[in-house]
């Protein structure tokens, strides 16, 4: 705006926005960089020039330590202002971060609050206390149906455990001891007729030859064969 114009109220510019502002001064740093290049590089020629001109022509030499006097300067001044630059453009950096993070924050906290908005705590506590109250019904019905009432009902602990203690001590005895599982012994069955047995074959044999003395067919065979 010109001098004029902030005299008489004329319109007012409008300022930059962060991104605009750095994006700027990265431009100006930049081209102070390039400065700073150029003159560095005129520095080192003014100082050639002097050290070629030492002996033979001493004013060519101070002239051009003259001028690597004035350029050494106007490098120092570059350097301060690209520090201050660098600084400025920095902060602005931060500022357009605290910016961005606040907003994100402001976004989220307003998400929040209209998640919440239809939401009653105590309506919450109760719905809670309800779900609780579910768990627990839940759990004694698991309970009451894993419980067995009727199977098994009429068996004694300590007698399965005293059975089951029987049998350790026999798979002990028979691994670790070597004590040999008693086999039951059978009598053996006799070879010869029992008293009662034989005479009731041998009368048995006295009543099948009378039986055939008195078939008239046997009486036959025989005095056939005789």
């Amino acid at each position: 705006m010109s001098f004029f114009g902030k005299m008489f109220g004329g319109k007012k510019e409008v300022a930059p926005t962060t991104g605009e502002a750095i994006q700027k001064l990265r431009e100006t740093e930049n081209m102070l960089i390039k400065k700073q290049e150029f003159l560095e590089a005129k520095i080192e020629d003014e100082l050639n020039t002097a050290r070629k001109n030492a002996s033979k022509n001493k004013r060519v030499a101070l002239q051009a330590l003259k001028k690597k006097k004035r350029l050494e300067k106007q490098l120092q001044q570059i350097d301060g202002t690209l520090s201050t630059i660098e600084m400025q453009r920095e902060a602005l950096e931060s500022a357009n971060t605290n910016t961005a993070v606040l907003t994100t924050m402001k976004n989220a906290a307003d998400a929040l609050k209209t998640a919440h908005q239809n939401m009653d705590v105590d309506k919450v506590h109760d719905m809670m206390d309800d779900i609780a109250e579910q768990q627990d019904v839940a759990r004694e019905i698991s309970d009451a149906i894993s419980n067995p009432v009727a199977f098994g009902a009429d068996l004694d602990d300590e007698d399965l455990e005293r059975e089951l203690d029987e049998l350790e001590q026999e798979n002990f005895d028979k691994e670790i001891i070597g004590i040999p599982e008693p086999t039951p012994t059978l009598p053996e069955a006799p070879t010869e007729d029992l008293p009662e047995k034989a005479k009731e074959k041998k009368k048995a044999t006295t009543t099948n030859a009378v039986e055939d003395d008195d078939d008239p067919v046997m009486k036959q065979l025989i005095s056939w064969s005789n």
